[in-house]
């Protein structure tokens, strides 16, 4: 009966432990959010008031202009015959471009229960997005005056916005919203929203400083303007330079203008990298016919998203660290559109079945050759202007830098073999690392050989260097797989 007793006493007072650890988290639970919420007001308090003394005058930048070729290279029919060039070239190798996660507010926003709101349905390319939001959110901004601009901000940062910010948020991993993609969602959200385009300015800057990312507050003349920060220098557009970061403003800006260089806590510039294919509605293009001359197996009748072309139409053209091999690196490592996969590859698959890698590539490297009409961006678009996968695709023309963007994707997919883009003075071209030995020209990449495979050389078998080109200059950059 003793023992009894006590295995009964010694379960009581483990239930009154398991109470008391269960009542003790609670609190430190409760006292956790308390603090996020603390922190997070308090930082929004002290933009506030930032907004209404850090005001300065600046002066904008020139862009930062595309690069040119001095005497672009046009495409060569293959002459069957070899040159007198090395084998093997030493490029200068450039390293592979890693994205980093995207920004992220500075504590969890946490889910509020607001009467008052109810959701708002806009159009995003051809996605029907619903945000809710909060009614006295939709308000007019009287001036552009500090003081309206602080206490209009005061106003944003009712927790009665937090769903507001997760709807955001939650859309931006819905549809794999890019940084800029996600940059534009708010824009449409806003400016379908506010009443006015000053309005709808605050409420962007609020919604995008909220959700992680680094903006400043410019005002020029009576237009509230909002500047974003970028990882990547965006070449053809001028920006304000802030402490030595660049802001770039989202519209068109007078080149002096009030700026408040105000920095919100964990605030994290734009990455313009696309790592996912961005989720956008709407219809497939027109189909279009691609054959090779030389293999007959490898017809393909093509259709891409036509609100993704859209959308990359007005995509910025960028670099890192100013180094413009990067630029074309973004656009090769942007993934192919999966439905324009699910129409494509299994053409392609099917007509390189059973042959090697080699030989694969080869019938690859024809159909690109081949397949498409080759001409100047400058007669075609009157300025240099690289596309992504789906663009040549889409469009009548592409030139060489396009069809290396395309074959280098296509190689990758269906043949999983790392692909470097490879530049001469006036060219762009790929070199491919095969698992077996191939013959022909090769470069040496990180000690790694890698053969050359020219789009643009019509007809010209893997390992076959165009001729007459800067060999000695040659860049190189290995792509992501």
């Amino acid at each position: 009966m003793r023992y009894v007793i006590a295995i009964l006493l010694l379960c009581h007072t483990l239930c009154l432990s398991a109470q008391n650890i269960k009542a003790i988290y609670e609190d430190f639970r409760k006292e956790a959010e308390q603090e996020y919420s603390s922190f997070r007001d308090e930082c929004n308090k002290k933009y506030a008031e930032f907004l209404l003394t850090a005001w300065d005058w600046h002066e904008g930048k020139a862009p930062m202009p595309m690069p040119e070729d001095e005497r672009p290279v046009p495409p060569k029919p293959y002459d069957g015959k070899g040159h007198d060039t090395p084998v093997e070239v030493l490029p200068i190798s450039i390293e592979p471009i890693e994205d980093t996660p995207q920004p992220k507010p500075i504590e969890p926003i946490k889910e509020q229960s607001t009467p008052e709101e109810k959701y708002f349905t806009f159009d995003f390319y051809g996605n029907s997005c619903q945000v809710r939001m909060w009614a006295t959110a939709n308000f007019k901004l009287s001036d552009c005056s500090p003081i309206s601009i602080s206490d209009s901000w005061k106003r944003l940062c009712s927790p009665n916005m937090n769903n507001a910010i997760r709807d955001c948020l939650e859309a931006r991993i819905r549809y794999n919203l890019c940084d800029w993609a996600y940059l534009m969602f708010l824009d449409k959200l806003c400016n379908s929203f506010c009443p006015d385009k000053n309005t709808a300015t605050l409420l962007m800057a609020f919604l995008y400083c909220q959700s992680g990312y680094q903006m400043r507050l410019g005002v020029d003349g009576g237009n509230l303007v909002m500047l974003y920060g970028s990882k990547h220098q965006i070449y053809d557009m001028g920006y304000f330079s802030l402490n030595g970061l660049k802001f770039y403003p989202y519209g068109n800006t007078s080149n002096s203008i009030s700026i408040c260089d105000a920095a919100f806590e964990g605030e994290t510039p734009l990455s313009l990298l696309i790592t996912r294919e961005p989720m956008l509605g709407g219809d497939l293009s027109a189909e279009r016919d691609i054959k090779s001359r030389l293999y007959a197996t490898m017809e393909v009748q093509s259709r891409v998203p036509e609100n993704l072309v859209k959308f990359y139409d007005g995509y910025p053209t960028s670099a890192i660290d100013g180094n413009h091999m990067t630029r074309w690196a973004m656009y090769a490592n942007t993934p192919l559109a999966q439905k324009t996969r699910d129409l494509v590859y299994p053409t392609l698959r099917k007509a390189i079945e059973g042959v090697s890698a080699h030989e694969a590539a080869n019938m690859l490297l024809n159909w690109v050759q081949t397949g498409f009409v080759y001409e100047y961006d400058d007669k075609v678009w009157g300025h240099d202007r690289a596309f992504f996968a789906e663009e040549s695709l889409y469009y009548p023309y592409c030139d060489c830098e396009d069809r290396s963007i395309l074959f280098s994707r296509l190689v990758r997919d269906l043949l999983g073999l790392d692909v470097a883009l490879i530049y001469y003075p006036g060219h762009l071209a790929t070199a491919v690392c095969f698992n077996d030995d191939v013959a022909g020209d090769a470069m040496l990449i990180d000690s790694r050989k890698f053969i050359v495979c020219d789009p643009t050389y019509i007809g010209a078998p893997v390992g076959t260097q165009m001729p007459g080109l800067e060999y000695e200059k040659v860049l190189s950059i290995i792509l992501s797989r």
